[in-house]
């Protein structure tokens, strides 16, 4: 039973958008691994970008930094 948890941050992804990934994954480990798609659970997290840092700061400061 493969478990694939993909963390992004939430800026907008459209559900169809998220529908493709979950597809795609899924795709991807039948015909790589051999597993089944009924037994394959996809989770997307979607996590705030004040929530989400690098460099130093948030996601938030750090794009409003590099917009500047």
């Amino acid at each position: 039973m493969p478990f694939v948890n993909v963390r992004i941050t939430r800026d907008g992804v459209t559900r169809e958008q998220k529908a493709q990934v979950i597809r795609e994954i899924t795709e991807t480990l039948q015909r790589v691994l051999n597993k089944a798609p009924e037994l394959t659970h996809i989770v997307i997290e979607e996590v705030d970008t004040d929530n989400w840092g690098y460099a130093g700061m948030t996601t938030t400061e750090y794009r409003q930094r590099t917009a500047q």
